[in-house]
């Protein structure tokens, strides 16, 4: 019966997900406000089918690991320190704000000082995924907005990890006396160092020797297995053997995966699994909340939203203004911030657990998450009309002669060559000896290798999937060669590069001439077939060797051409 149990909880919680997910995308919404509904649809407070709300949760935790774990993968010191002098101190500010408002709300509104911090620190951290793709849909994401936006909220993700650690130990009922916080804080800290030691130096050389040796065997299955037992592994060890989360031993575990020559596949390749197990995470949060909170507590929800949509964002505005921002920086940036998600809900679930998140505040968060991340998408596309009531109230703060250039996303002179076989080796020598610069996509890690060592860059990763697409600049890049003849897959990867850059020219080739019109329809603008190519070149051959004039070679090529490429 538990069988039964568990898949009618998978097949009724992903079967909302999809039908209400697909109506918010198609409403220009963040599928994430589908996702939630959906468990607003299928749990215990709405009437008709309701799944288990033990089994959803069961497989959330398997979603919040993989979700530490993408946030690990792609973290990089490097790009925070870059925007360190106003994301550190934003993030921190900001986020002290939004919890003491929060903490202070939910005081008001009766709750215990535990309950309201929580509260306060789950309404401070915006969504990644809300964030990524708003940046990403208004091609804001590789711009200097973007780069604070996302540094900012890295802070913000360190700091919901240390929440994670320090939680059990001072609330709920494992938590000590003020007298025995101290040496628990200091006990969890010694066991994180340990976790952290083992992780990243004995992890850092012991994972990428497995992953080698995995990503040899060319099997895709297998290595997408690895990544999910290394990060389901060191997040299970780390809360059986050192006692912390597993959300921070799937973030440390990200960590190590990141800093290897593997992150960006398995960033691509675990990314199904993740994505399919954090829609569950979200429609098990949404089974939690019971849509008659809207009529007991409607205030709280105001308040919680006004923080979210009014305080935080004015806050984050001063703190980049004040840094010395130009406003077409400060104000998107602030902006993208006034919504919540992902670590809101992780931080209310383990707040759950310890027995100091009740009900009606965690349907409060449900209702400010689903508001806000509805709004998000809207309030960031009218942010010119936003600014236009900040010059009225702050003309001083015009700084147009500092605004960010519009030109870091503006395509140039550059072509990703996927594949590095003998036509991909010719085609990328040629493009270095006309100055254009080649980014090679190739799934043999000797190759990617070797073209590092001669300053060509190269990628290791499958070219099907958007990420590697990204890493490789499909969004600038100027055109897109593929030189494998991999047939149904180089029609995937047309699709993909169309999609994130509807301006780059793709060159194609396959085998048959049959498959032309395929590749056609997927966005190629120039394919080559090897039959064809070597009809033309007979039927040049024998015009030459007939003596026919230059003229006469040329029309022939033509119709030849005409012909084959037609299909």
């Amino acid at each position: 019966m538990h069988d039964i149990d568990l898949i009618l909880t998978l097949t009724g919680g992903l079967t909302a997900a999809l039908v209400l997910g697909y109506i918010t995308q198609q409403l220009r919404l963040s599928p994430i406000v589908g996702y939630l509904l959906a468990g607003v649809v299928v749990g215990p407070a709405t009437p008709g089918f309701a799944a288990d709300p033990a089994l959803a949760e069961q497989l959330a935790e398997i979603g919040v690991i993989l979700l530490m774990f993408g946030v690990g993968l792609h973290f990089h010191f490097r790009e925070l320190l870059a925007v360190r002098h106003v994301a550190v101190p934003g993030a921190l500010v900001q986020s002290g704000v939004a919890t003491l408002l929060g903490a202070i709300a939910g005081r008001f509104f009766g709750w215990e000082w535990p309950t309201a911090i929580i509260f306060g620190g789950a309404i401070s951290v915006a969504s990644t995924v809300v964030l990524i793709r708003v940046l990403s849909d208004n091609r804001d994401l590789h711009t200097r907005t973007g780069h604070i936006a996302v540094g900012w909220l890295v802070v913000e993700d360190l700091l919901t990890v240390v929440a994670l650690v320090l939680l059990p130990a001072l609330v709920g009922p494992t938590a000590l006396s003020a007298a025995g916080v101290a040496s628990a804080l200091a006990l969890a800290a010694a066991k994180m160092s340990v976790l952290v030691v083992m992780t990243v130096v004995v992890g850092g050389r012991v994972i990428p020797w497995v992953m080698e040796r995995i990503a040899a065997t060319r099997s895709r299955e297998l290595f997408t297995l690895a990544v999910l037992v290394i990060a389901l592994g060191i997040a299970v060890g780390s809360a059986k053997l050192f006692g912390v989360s597993m959300a921070l031993g799937a973030f440390l575990a990200g960590m190590v995966v990141g800093r290897s020559e593997f992150s960006l596949r398995a960033a691509s390749d675990a990314l199904p699994m993740r994505d399919a197990f954090a829609v569950l995470f979200f429609v098990s949060v949404g089974m939690l909340f019971d849509p008659a909170a809207l009529l007991q507590s409607p205030w709280a929800i105001v308040a919680a939203l006004a923080i979210v949509l009014v305080a935080k964002p004015l806050a984050a505005l001063a703190i980049v203004l004040g840094l010395g921002y130009p406003r077409r920086v400060a104000l998107p940036v602030a902006v993208a911030l006034a919504q919540i998600g992902e670590f809101s809900f992780i931080l209310a679930s383990l707040g759950a657990q310890l027995g100091v998140m009740p009900a009606d505040a965690v349907n409060t968060l449900v209702a400010t998450a689903i508001v806000s991340i509805t709004l998000n998408p809207l309030l960031y596309r009218s942010i010119d009309a936003w600014e236009r009531w900040l010059v009225r109230r702050l003309p001083a703060t015009d700084q147009t002669g500092e605004e960010e250039p519009a030109a870091e996303h503006t395509p140039t002179q550059r072509a990703i060559v996927v594949g590095y076989g003998p036509v991909g080796q010719t085609v990328t020598q040629l493009l270095l000896d006309n100055e254009i610069e080649p980014t090679v996509i190739e799934l043999n890690l000797d190759t990617v290798r070797r073209l590092k060592a001669f300053d060509v860059r190269a990628i290791y990763g499958d070219a099907s999937r958007p990420e590697v697409l990204v890493e490789a600049g499909a969004t600038q890049a100027s055109n897109l060669i593929l030189t494998s003849a991999a047939g149904s897959l180089d029609e995937e990867v047309i699709r993909r590069a169309k999609d994130l850059n509807p301006g780059i020219h793709v060159l194609a080739r396959t085998q048959y001439v049959r498959e032309l019109p395929k590749l056609q329809r997927a966005g190629a603008e120039d394919v080559f077939a090897a039959e064809g190519e070597v009809a033309l070149a007979f039927t040049v051959r024998i015009l030459e060797r007939l003596g026919a004039s230059g003229e006469q070679i040329d029309r022939e090529r033509r119709r030849v051409e005409a012909t084959y490429r037609s299909g």
